[in-house]
């Protein structure tokens, strides 16, 4: 059996290695693993470039489906061999902190998760703590990215309250800008992308397949001016920033309207500066969002279930475990959307 494995910190140092089958511990199961997704914080590992917990050799990977094979210790009959699942990144929280007590475990300050600080799914097999059951409905490789979705429904309705009637801008259409449209339009939302030239494709392909109402390519246009022409000269009720870059940030913080909402999803992976007198001045409500929680998990679940989602329409790519470089170059290079890795294959 081998997987994909950071062996290493500093940039690069990440190569296919043959691995020890583990049996799950206490409170997992040991999963089959049918798609695994790239994560743009995939790259960041790869690169050394996210502040967090992150201890080497690690198999790489958060984003999976698949089936139960085995059952640790302490596991609930809730989960039986033989269950079609996706799961959550979290390995270990201490369950204790007034983070996990409230429910916002995402937050926990001992939290450890899968493909940084334990083996993750770029692997055949992997050892999960919190899974939940794909519905039937929902194939492996549309369920390998509810882990992205969840972060998206956390961020964008848990975190800065989309709801419906709100002009939502949506700054870059990477596969989390996407999926952030996805669920800002499941709310009722009216959406804006914004690309560059660079992303022409894929603010056509928004358009063209995913209903987006309006695409503003920033380059070609003012996109605050345009944003104000679409909300009567008001500015969006929201914008959520998915690109990472100072510029797109800007950008968020001009093209929201007074006493708006502004959420920050992108990970510039560096300190950026940024004019946070706007803040003030236009009386906005910031909001981060890293991860997900359970509740997100649940609605992302609903939201496949009842096809008001589906995530198969965002999957570009299905490689083989031994081209996981070629994934990660077509990542670096914005190529395709969401890419998946399928580890039995």
């Amino acid at each position: 059996m081998q997987g994909v494995v950071k062996f290493d910190r500093g940039s690069g140092f990440v190569e296919l290695r043959d691995l020890e089958d583990r049996a799950p511990g206490p409170g997992q199961v040991k999963v089959e693993v049918r798609a695994a997704g790239i994560c743009g914080s995939d790259l960041h590992i790869y690169h050394d470039t996210i502040n967090y917990n992150i201890r080497t050799p690690v198999v790489m990977g958060h984003e999976f489906s698949g089936v139960v094979v085995d059952k640790g210790d302490e596991v609930g009959d809730d989960v039986v061999v033989g269950d079609r699942v996706t799961g959550e990144p979290s390995i270990y929280i201490c369950g204790r902190c007034d983070y996990c007590l409230s429910g916002h475990y995402n937050m926990c300050p001992t939290r450890q998760v899968m493909g940084y600080y334990h083996d993750g799914c770029f692997a055949p097999y992997v050892n999960a703590t919190f899974v939940h059951k794909l519905p039937e409905t929902v194939s492996f490789e549309a369920g390998a990215v509810t882990e992205l979705l969840a972060c998206c429904v956390h961020s964008v309705i848990e975190q800065c309250g989309v709801t419906a009637g709100d002009v939502v801008a949506v700054v870059g259409p990477g596969p989390v800008g996407m999926f952030s449209a996805l669920v800002a339009m499941a709310e009722g939302g009216t959406v804006v992308l914004c690309g560059t030239e660079r992303d022409k494709e894929r603010l056509a392909f928004a358009e063209r397949e995913l209903g987006v109402a309006h695409t503003i390519d920033v380059q070609a246009v003012d996109a605050v001016q345009r944003l104000q022409e679409l909300t009567g000269g008001y500015g969006a009720d929201v914008v959520i920033e998915c690109a990472g870059a100072p510029a797109a940030i800007d950008l968020a913080l001009e093209g929201v309207r007074k006493r708006g909402r502004v959420s920050i999803m992108g990970l510039p992976g560096k300190r950026v500066e940024v004019d946070l007198e706007k803040i003030a001045f236009k009386e906005l409500v910031v909001s981060g969002g890293i991860g997900q929680r359970r509740t997100a998990w649940e609605r992302s679940l609903k939201l496949m279930e009842t096809g008001a989602i589906d995530n198969s329409k965002l999957i570009s790519h299905e490689l083989k475990l031994g081209e996981w470089k070629r994934g990660f170059e077509m990542m670096e290079k914005q190529e395709g959307l969401k890419l998946l890795l399928l580890p039995n294959q």
